[in-house]
């Protein structure tokens, strides 16, 4: 409002100017500063903004009122800040642990992978555990530094924050009307300081990065060594119950071959897919580490992986048919091209000759699935994912026969 329409002659008067006059004055009037002038952003007495004083047509208010507005953003502020620390403080104490918890973790897993699978042929490859092994310990070494750095900086942003609430808290506390309202650039200059610090974000540099333990050379000896110890020691076979009625199951639960006249035999049931030429296993895994070896010689038209029981079976969709949906990772041929395909995703695969036998081997531990070629033990594709629970081995075949062998 103007002098004229709240000035002393309008009848009211700040508490300050009705009890005793103390306090700094009035160079001018030697007066009680008991006004505020909005427009020159100065303390003035009841005689400045009188009609004829030197603030007259300015807008002016009581220095109480200044005061106290000023005085509730400031508590405003604070509760702000408490609830910014409180925050930081509960990121540190339980976010940043539970990431060097398991970072730690993982480093063990990965180390312990890296060990287990060296072992297997240790004579070829000392260098190369040597190598990764630093590796996953440079990778846990830079995920603690990164933790590190961030209690670090986040401990210089709570003190910050905790400085700049204690001064804010100081001034509340000493400093009257007047001196609050000199303050006020303070204020502002404190308060942007503190609305500068952001609150915590997720970040990968926070996490162990398990990939520091791929290597094309250990997984290439690790297949190969591995091949042999799962010979006749997997009896991988087909759940009649869900073969599709286009293939026909050998007596032995081993066979499927393609037949392009819907069969009338098959019993319609839940578990039996009724469009794709699809079966599932009989074989449940959950952990550890399995592996069989597929006879596709004679087929220019398969798929070959693994799926959860999830996987639907009804109907014609992509829902269906294995490696377009979200259940299902397969190794697919179609004539002379080959690819790795997930959730509608397909990623092609150069091969240079087509295998006459396909293995699978599948870690549960590490989270990986592998197709090699056994009689070289040429790894043909490696997919590493959390598989999201139990998962069998699934065929399809569009073209003549595939075989399990044992």
């Amino acid at each position: 409002m103007s002098a004229e329409d709240a000035g002393p002659g309008s009848g009211s008067k700040p508490r300050s100017e009705l009890g005793a006059q103390s306090g700094p004055l009035c160079t001018e009037h030697g007066q009680a500063l008991s006004w505020f002038c909005c427009s020159e952003r100065r303390p003035v007495c009841a005689a400045c903004v009188e009609p004829g004083g030197r603030c007259r047509g300015h807008r002016i208010r009581p220095t109480e009122e200044c005061a106290e507005q000023l005085r509730n953003k400031m508590v405003d502020q604070c509760e702000r800040l408490q609830l910014q620390s409180a925050g930081i403080t509960k990121y540190v104490a339980e976010v940043l642990t539970a990431k060097s918890q398991r970072a730690v973790s993982m480093a063990s897993t990965a180390r312990e992978l890296v060990i287990q699978r060296l072992s297997a042929v240790r004579s070829l490859c000392e260098s190369e555990e040597q190598r990764l092994l630093e590796q996953v310990h440079g990778e846990e070494e830079r995920a603690h530094q990164s933790i590190l750095t961030q209690r670090v900086h986040w401990a210089e942003m709570l003190q910050k924050l905790d400085t700049i609430r204690t001064s804010l808290v100081d001034m509340l506390t000493h400093l009257d009307d007047l001196q609050l309202i000199q303050k006020e650039q303070e204020v502002f200059e404190r308060t942007e300081e503190a609305e500068g610090i952001l609150d915590p974000q997720e970040s990968e540099r926070l996490n162990f990065n398990p990939k520091c333990t791929q290597s094309p050379l250990l997984t290439q000896l690790w297949a190969a060594a591995i091949l042999s110890s799962f010979s006749g020691t997997e009896d991988v076979r087909v759940d009649e119950r869900t073969v599709s009625p286009f293939l026909q199951l050998s007596d032995d639960g081993r066979t499927l071959t393609f037949s392009a006249k819907k069969s009338r035999a098959c019993a319609d049931g839940p578990e039996r897919f009724d469009h794709w030429p699809n079966a599932l296993a009989t074989t449940c895994f959950q952990s550890g580490l399995h592996g069989w070896v597929v006879n596709v010689q004679n087929s220019c038209a398969y798929k070959v992986g693994v799926a959860t029981g999830h996987l639907p079976r009804k109907g014609s969709g992509s829902d269906c048919r294995l490696g377009h949906n979200a259940f299902s990772w397969v190794f697919s041929r179609y004539d002379r091209d080959f690819c790795f395909s997930h959730d509608g995703q397909h990623e092609a695969l150069g091969l240079l000759r087509c295998p006459a036998r396909l293995g699978v081997l599948l870690d549960l531990r590490a989270q990986e699935l592998l197709f090699f070629e056994p009689s070289s033990g040429t790894v043909l594709h490696t997919h590493r994912t959390p598989f999201p629970g139990p998962l069998f081995p699934v065929f399809a075949v569009a073209d003549q026969t595939i075989s399990i062998i044992c």
